[in-house]
């Protein structure tokens, strides 16, 4: 089952099902043998393990993954290996996190954003270290 590992964490630790080894540069969806219930109006958000990517380089590839609150289907992790050794995962091994969190579903229209913003249409860098960055490398 899931747990919160801390009073006031915000994600709950799930774990692997299964036992396998991640070669460096391999990913797999990994069993978790759990299936959800979420509420409608939230979604359930798989977040990496900190520690694992920190020591390991083993990471979530789709991070955040999400999981609908509609989907009944096992819940599986899909982790990459990004370090440069083999990383083997036990069955019981904490190996992601889930953060269950409020959705907000927005209107879409077909138009033109006619409002103005101080950020306008500014992007990558608009704030001004990849704008520096950028200008140096010119």
């Amino acid at each position: 089952m899931p747990f919160y590992a801390h009073e006031g964490d915000a994600g709950m630790d799930i774990c692997a099902d299964e036992t396998l080894t991640l070669g460096p540069g391999e990913r797999a969806a990994v069993s978790t043998g759990l299936r959800v219930r979420l509420p409608l109006g939230t979604e359930g958000q798989v977040r990496p393990r900190s520690g694992l990517a920190l020591r390991h380089g083993v990471t979530v590839a789709n991070a955040p993954g999400t999981v609908d609150a509609g989907y009944r289907g096992e819940l599986k992790v899909i982790l990459v290996n990004l370090g440069r050794e083999p990383f083997a995962i036990e069955r019981g091994m904490r190996i992601a996190q889930l953060v269950v969190a409020p959705i907000l579903r927005p209107t879409i229209m077909e138009g033109t954003v006619d409002d103005v913003t101080s950020r306008g249409a500014g992007g990558f860098g608009s704030t001004g270290l990849g704008a520096t960055t950028a200008s140096a490398q010119s």
